[in-house]
């Protein structure tokens, strides 16, 4: 009897399917809005009810948002940057969070203890002697000003280090001393492998975050010279009276990535939170 039960494959009822109807809508509705609000011009999105469906100026909207904000630069310059954070974030907080799992060392609980207190400090406070740093190394406006102060998180470490615990045991890593392997092959052959769903999950969230950064980009970087897509989207809100419809677009060209990267590497994720939880 528990055998079928395990074996059957279990259904949602008719709540069920409707709360996720009704999420999945109100997830879609920004996105959905957007594209509609692209495809409109801004005297219409100005009267009152607002347009609720596709008009016939997006292609025109995106042209003027591709080329007022220099879109083709800014997609490519934080693909870079999104990408070079997210590979070092995920490379760095791996070994970082298999040293505070399974090594031993002194002062490992104080240093831990001091990655999870970074957490805790706000990024504002930070600005001041951070931008005068990369002032005084001529970085300013230079990609490198944005990647190198994001290439390790503590949060990736803490996640990292937390799914080691369980999902690595101590056995393998010593039949790896016992074969001979240094703790660089222990890492590659040995923690990499078994930390991969992992490393999935936290890569696609530091590419979702570094792609959606505003903060320090629009202070390290300027439109005219190296900017991201955040920074490029806001020379479209310039003006006496702002196109809200060019600004809509722009945003639309700059979430479409977004939207590719979860298609392509989705499931991959999904199954890397579920193994997981599982081991965990």
């Amino acid at each position: 009897m528990t055998a079928r039960r395990a074996g059957r494959q279990l259904h949602g009822g008719k709540v069920t399917y409707a709360v996720l109807v009704l999420f999945t809508a109100g997830s879609l509705f920004p996105l959905l809005w957007t594209a509609v609000a692209a495809s409109r011009n801004n005297t219409r999105l100005a009267q009152t009810p607002p347009p609720f469906w596709f008009g016939s100026n997006l292609l025109k909207n995106l042209g003027t948002a591709w080329t007022d904000a220099n879109m083709g630069t800014a997609l490519l310059n934080t693909t870079v940057v999104a990408t070079t954070i997210a590979a070092g974030t995920v490379v760095f907080s791996t070994v970082a969070g298999f040293a505070f799992a399974k090594l031993r060392f002194r002062a490992k609980r104080l240093l831990l203890l001091l990655v999870i207190g970074t957490m805790m400090v706000p990024p504002q406070l930070g600005v001041v002697p951070l931008f005068m740093t990369i002032a005084e190394l001529e970085w300013t406006d230079h990609l490198q000003a944005v990647i190198l102060p994001t290439l390790v998180s503590a949060f990736g470490v803490f996640f990292m280090r937390q799914y080691l615990l369980q999902a690595l045991p101590t056995e393998l890593i010593e039949a790896a001393r016992t074969d001979g392997a240094n703790s660089w092959r222990v890492v590659w052959h040995v923690v990499f492998p078994a930390a991969r769903p992992a490393m999935a999950v936290l890569g696609l969230l530091t590419f979702v975050q570094a792609w959606n950064d505003f903060f320090w980009p629009i202070i390290a970087l300027t439109q005219n010279g190296s900017p991201t897509v955040q920074v490029a989207l806001t020379g479209l809100g310039r003006g006496y009276i702002p196109d809200q419809s060019v600004i809509m677009a722009g945003a639309l060209l700059g979430t479409l990535p977004l939207l590719v990267a979860f298609v392509l590497f989705g499931r991959q994720i999904v199954g890397g939170i579920m193994q997981g939880a599982v081991k965990g």
